[in-house]
């Protein structure tokens, strides 16, 4: 059994993760934790944020699972790494001294970071691989929807996805963020637009058109229970692994 740490307690992702787990035999929470008061989380108690390091020591949890935001999710990964305890980081939005720091820490442990913990937005994130690499030339565009309270735009998820796209196709230099006025489509751009609207768990889009032709590609997740699960099973994976940096394809692999 992989024993379980799990950061922001009290926050969406938090509370299924650790309902989630609570639900499964594979895993056990042996520690919460949040930045204020919540009440305990499926019979988990929720302890003091403050005193993630100390409790790291006394819990000796295997892995650390989290869903914060990048400030508190970094300070969480340089604990676990003074610790030596292996790392989920499900947090999105990190600058690139956030990703240097988190490269750092998976010099010490084992860290594994994903944008999205849907296995379908796996197979989906390979489709649009397939689809915009056997159609050179073709106009694309991605539109990621979220819930009201999302903070960053576009997702982690939309951006792994640019990203993939723009690996495939080497002639998109730039991505337009959004359209306002005057603004005809431009040679080597990606239109990307994001919206946020009441409480949609994450919708994910991307349209590949040219030759009087248009393909369509949509992913949408009905529950946050399918990224706790795969954030899970990414745990028990991770669970005695090798130091050093992983991503969700290395566990579906």
């Amino acid at each position: 059994m992989t024993r379980l740490a799990v950061t922001g307690a009290g926050g969406r992702m938090g509370r299924e993760v650790i309902e989630a787990a609570s639900e499964r035999e594979d895993v056990e929470v042996v520690l919460a934790v949040n930045r204020s008061d919540v009440d305990a989380v499926a019979g988990v108690a929720v302890e003091d944020a403050a005193d993630f390091a100390s409790l790291l020591a006394e819990r000796d949890p295997d892995v650390v699972v989290d869903f914060t935001g990048p400030e508190s999710s970094l300070d969480y990964v340089a604990a676990c790494a003074e610790t030596g305890v292996a790392a989920v980081v499900g947090t999105t939005g990190f600058d690139e001294d956030g990703e240097a720091a988190l490269d750092d820490a998976s010099e010490s442990v084992p860290l594994l970071k994903a944008s999205n913990f849907a296995r379908g937005v796996a197979a989906f994130r390979q489709a649009v691989r397939e689809a915009v690499g056997s159609l050179p030339g073709y106009d694309i565009e991605v539109m990621e929807t979220h819930h009201n309270a999302k903070r960053d735009a576009p997702s982690g998820t939309a951006n792994s996805i640019l990203d993939d796209i723009e690996e495939v196709r080497g002639d998109l230099t730039h991505r337009t963020h959004g359209r306002e006025g005057d603004q005809p489509r431009e040679e080597g751009e990606v239109g990307v637009h994001a919206r946020r609207a009441g409480d949609i768990t994450g919708q994910h889009e991307v349209l590949v058109a040219g030759n009087h032709e248009l393909l369509e590609l949509t992913h949408r997740a009905e529950s946050r229970g399918v990224f706790a699960e795969g954030a899970l099973d990414a745990a028990v994976w991770l669970d005695d692994r090798d130091t050093g940096r992983y991503d969700f394809f290395d566990v579906l692999n």
